[in-house]
């Protein structure tokens, strides 16, 4: 590894070894190396977490960028069963850009903030000379109260069961075919939404979770692979129980993408005690966003640190952490 690519950006194998052989090599400490999506501090009480938006196109099908920082950042502190409280704004901003769609930009964000009871108390604006930067860029820094404690990654066993919250690859999907100008004539748009109501609920209705995680950068995938790595342990799923939409289907067919490689926005994986898994897909099923909630999986010690996909005819095949380029620039 002697230069950054852009495969380095996907959220999967590439990732992982930038973060680990850089990254984590300078910075490594107790708390990071948990690898959570957000970090706890503060006894447990509080959860922290940042994230940066270059997505491409500015605008798309169910959202902008604007609402993709809000909820990647929200998002990241609900899955660690928290409330999102207080959250930074810092933009990178090239000269040239309209300010009626930094406007609509900004409006979006408000509208997200709302949803989640957060604010934004802190900022930074840069603009720089037109060609530095590709329009916009946004990081958001949030910090959340936990409701629930002890919701971890690190902590998943053969008494869980995996539950994904919705439909997978809307976002990764819907991107690409706006980038690439495809007319789909159907209802293909992103799943970008903030997650914490449907948390808050679980936690409200007094269910335990194992462990939370937004599938966004190299989507389900990433996310099992990351879980089994993590926790030691063998997750296999039932490919014909993985919720995906005809729209998604046609377009990873017409061009040989991977479903669960596929960013989402607004779709979460859980793991969840087999006697939780009914109750807390009742709890998750009476939200739109979540309406076909659905459990594809469960937690075995079969092949460790594996994913495993059991097909309807009786096959078996590993599913892999996403590798290459995928979709840059996705979120």
């Amino acid at each position: 590894m002697k230069t950054v690519t852009l495969a380095h950006g996907n959220g999967g194998a590439e990732n992982q070894e930038l973060i680990s052989k850089v990254f984590y090599k300078a910075f490594k400490n107790e708390i990071l190396t948990k690898s959570e999506d957000a970090a706890v501090i503060e006894d447990g009480n509080l959860a922290f977490t940042t994230d940066s938006f270059t997505v491409s196109p500015l605008f798309f099908n169910g959202a902008d960028i604007g609402k993709l920082s809000i909820c990647g950042t929200c998002n990241d502190l609900a899955m660690m069963g928290a409330k999102p409280k207080y959250l930074t704004c810092s933009v990178i901003i090239e000269e040239g850009f309209e300010i009626k769609s930094l406007e609509k930009i900004v409006k979006s964000m408000k509208n997200e903030l709302e949803i989640n009871g957060a604010i934004i108390v802190s900022g930074d604006t840069k603009v720089v000379p037109k060609g530095s930067v590709d329009k916009i860029f946004i990081n958001t820094t949030g910090i959340g109260q936990i409701l629930q404690k002890g919701i971890s990654s690190n902590l998943i066993s053969s008494e869980d069961v995996i539950i994904v919250s919705r439909d997978i690859g809307c976002h990764g999907a819907t991107i690409f075919a706006a980038r690439e100008g495809m007319d789909m004539n159907s209802d293909l748009k992103s799943d970008c939404a903030s997650l914490y109501p449907q948390i808050k609920a679980l936690i409200e209705a007094g269910i335990k979770i194992t462990a939370l995680r937004d599938a966004t950068r190299g989507g389900v995938s990433a996310v099992l692979n990351e879980w089994a790595n993590q926790s030691d342990i063998c997750i296999e799923v039932q490919e014909d129980k993985i919720p995906i939409s005809d729209e998604v289907k046609g377009i990873c067919e017409l061009l040989g993408f991977e479903p669960m490689s596929l960013a989402n926005e607004g779709t979460f994986v859980m793991a969840i005690k087999k006697e939780e898994a009914l109750k807390a897909l009742e709890v998750l099923q009476k939200f739109e966003n979540s309406n076909n909630a659905c459990i594809i999986g469960e937690v075995t010690q079969q092949y460790p640190k594996k994913v495993v996909l059991n097909s309807a005819w009786g096959t078996k095949r590993f599913l892999e952490l996403p590798t290459g380029e995928l979709l840059p620039r996705i979120c």
